[in-house]
């Protein structure tokens, strides 16, 4: 008698999004604050220093001083009713809007994040039992950066290689100067300086910084985010935009110039009264809402200033979701 081998029943035929963000942590305990820096400050496309001594550094000062600093920061802007940040609330939104939005029977958005929860491998895996064959990767950075979208791309490649059955693969890739984005940002601009009863004497358009010596090596990152900046100013003509960059870690020299350095300085150059617009990040999280507009409206106001504001990230609003269906339309 002919023994026939019949395959294990197994989904198929569907096409899986994971938009995907930088991450958080799960709260703002101290335990999980260091949990997550360590994963993210372990990476090594994000420190490039001598693995040994950085883990050192790593776990013998770093990790046992900085959750500390770092909690408090995140208890200014956790969304308390929720229990998550707003990073990953806005995540959440866009993957459900995006969901929404984007209808089809064998299609399925998902998030995932870099570092911590949910994480790349564990989303990849779902889509996986999904019957997903078609697997399209939307890093959520617009300004490639080594340190951003090469690291998410790292995470993904790790995944599948441990995969029996791979889907097929498409990264989406930056889209610093997509004419939709630049839209969605000067939009933006526009609806938030209609809500002040104050005029900018300047816009700070503030990108998260990265070391000099990563451009030195040829990472595209600075180029990009004036890249972006000149499109906005050219159809953002009323108020000028200057490009400066915040979040520097460590001793080392970074991208200049800094925003924090900046928003001092400015009042002693007669501009008192500031906007601030971060065109780097996709969702407001940490480093827009309690580092620019909190601990840099406090610098600028000590130092001289009179009005500083911020527009918001483009997070779940409508023009962020006609970009990023476009996105995805554009690889599917």
């Amino acid at each position: 008698m002919e023994n026939k081998l019949e395959h294990p029943p197994v989904n198929f035929g569907k096409t899986g999004v994971l938009i995907i963000n930088l991450g958080t942590p799960d709260s703002t305990s101290w335990f999980d604050i260091r949990k997550y820096l360590k994963e993210f400050l372990s990476d090594r496309r994000v420190i490039e220093v001598n693995p040994i001594i950085w883990q050192v550094i790593l776990n013998v000062f770093i990790l046992t001083f900085r959750p500390s600093k770092t909690a408090k920061a995140y208890k200014e802007i956790w969304m308390k009713d929720k229990n998550i940040s707003p990073l990953l609330h806005y995540t959440q939104k866009q993957a459900e809007k995006l969901s929404n939005l984007m209808s089809k029977k064998n299609l399925i958005i998902d998030y995932a994040m870099r570092y911590g929860n949910p994480s790349i491998r564990s989303k990849i895996a779902s889509l996986h039992e999904m019957g997903c064959e078609n697997l399209i990767i939307l890093p959520l950075y617009p300004q490639y950066a080594a340190a951003t979208t090469a690291t998410v791309c790292d995470e993904v490649y790790r995944t599948l290689m441990k995969m029996r059955w791979q889907p097929s693969l498409k990264i989406v890739p930056h889209y610093e100067s997509d004419p939709l984005y630049i839209d969605a940002l000067v939009n933006s601009l526009k609806k938030k300086i209609k809500e002040i009863n104050w005029k900018p004497d300047l816009i700070l358009a503030s990108y998260h910084g990265i070391p000099q010596k990563y451009f030195d090596k040829g990472d595209p990152y600075h180029c990009y985010c004036h890249k972006t900046t000149r499109l906005i100013s050219e159809k953002f003509t009323s108020v000028e935009i200057k490009t400066t960059f915040q979040s520097r870690f460590g001793p080392e020299k970074w991208l200049q110039p800094y925003t924090d350095k900046t928003l001092e300085s400015l009042p002693k150059e007669g501009k008192k009264n500031v906007l601030a617009i971060c065109p780097g990040f996709s969702s407001d999280c940490v480093e827009t809402l309690e580092e620019i507009q909190i601990q840099g409206k406090e610098s600028f106001l000590e130092s001289g200033g009179e009005n500083f504001d911020m527009v918001p990230c483009l997070n779940d609003n409508e023009d962020h979701l006609v970009l990023l269906e476009s996105l995805i339309q554009n690889n599917i």
